[in-house]
């Protein structure tokens, strides 16, 4: 009997790729070329820009609109409000979080209550409101409430037994009316996000901290914040960012020292507006950018041992661990 040999396969032909083609991407790209030369062209051609104002000088022997005193002075009053006013708004957000969280129901309503009422007024009438609320008291003190009525019940006219006053329109300065304005009304986003970043950590890690005997604090800041900071810094950026911006509305308390006002100062005093409004939008863009750069890399700090490219490097790394051990 003779052996049968196994006929051979015939090979496949050669598979002829054909690229897939995106028409609409290239026309998109064509439609946007197309606007991106006309605004360049509208940017450089244009005089009503006026960049001599802006960057080179406003009268002889002076520097432009954008490095004038007046207006650094104004930058630097920004970023000091922006700064003070996150500060509060970070601080008191955490414990308001907290107290959102707290099982003590009196806490969490009060918690809700704060956040509803500042979240729903707009930050430019509460700048505003608190500009004026000056109109309530003439002196803001501490001591004994009620003294000038507890005095005429005994009989003293003059009574007054507060330890330590000052004026109202002293202590609510422009300045420190816009500060808190603006850092009470982020204190009501930023305990939104702090207690989302708390919820967004396991239960069970805060239950082993309990069961090896740490306090509620101490598991707040030492096993759940830490981990809860993934989820808080990126929107905490955003708010930063959106804070810078939001400096301006203080103009209308007003606040001499900041930005914005400064350059309606200079505005109303040269009868230029458009030219003015553009250095405006320059120094808040630059600020804005330096805060990009510091929340990509904090993002990246906090980030770390998360998302789908460190899955990647993990998977990697041991892989060629184990090709080491076993060649």
């Amino acid at each position: 009997m003779t052996e049968q040999t196994p006929t051979e396969r015939a090979r496949p032909e050669a598979i002829k790729a054909v690229p897939v083609r995106h028409p609409g991407r290239w026309i998109t790209i064509a439609v946007l070329a197309v606007l991106a030369a006309m605004f360049v062209h509208l940017v450089v051609t244009n005089d009503q820009f006026n960049w001599r104002f802006i960057f080179v000088s406003i009268g002889e022997g002076r520097r432009g609109v954008m490095f004038t005193g007046p207006v650094l002075a104004g930058l630097r009053g920004t970023i000091l409000l922006t700064v003070l006013s996150m500060i509060i708004g970070v601080a008191l957000g955490v414990v308001i979080a907290v107290m959102r969280l707290s099982p003590n129901p009196l806490l969490s309503w009060v918690a809700w209550l704060y956040t509803w009422v500042f979240r729903a007024v707009p930050r430019l009438v509460l700048a505003i409101l608190f500009g004026n609320l000056g109109i309530l008291w003439e002196r803001i003190g501490f001591g004994l409430p009620f003294d000038a009525q507890i005095g005429r019940l005994f009989g003293i006219t003059d009574l007054n037994a507060q330890f330590f006053s000052i004026k109202a329109t002293d202590l609510l300065s422009g300045f420190v009316a816009g500060m808190l304005a603006l850092g009470l009304s982020e204190a009501a986003y930023m305990a939104e996000i702090v207690r989302a970043g708390i919820q967004s950590v396991d239960s069970g890690q805060s239950e082993a901290a309990a069961a090896l005997g740490l306090s509620r604090g101490q598991v707040l800041r030492r096993i759940v914040l830490p981990q809860a900071m993934r989820v808080i810094v990126p929107p905490t950026g955003n708010e930063t960012i959106a804070m810078v911006k939001d400096t301006s509305l203080v103009a209308f308390v007003p606040v001499s020292t900041e930005l914005f006002f400064q350059l309606q100062a200079i505005s109303s005093r040269t009868f230029i507006v458009l030219p003015v409004l553009v250095a405006a939008c320059l120094w808040y863009l630059v600020l804005c950018s330096v805060l990009m750069v510091v929340q990509f890399f904090v993002e990246r700090h906090f980030g770390r041992g998360y998302g789908a490219r460190t899955r990647t490097r993990t998977r990697t790394r041991n892989a060629q661990r184990r090709q080491e051990v076993n060649p």
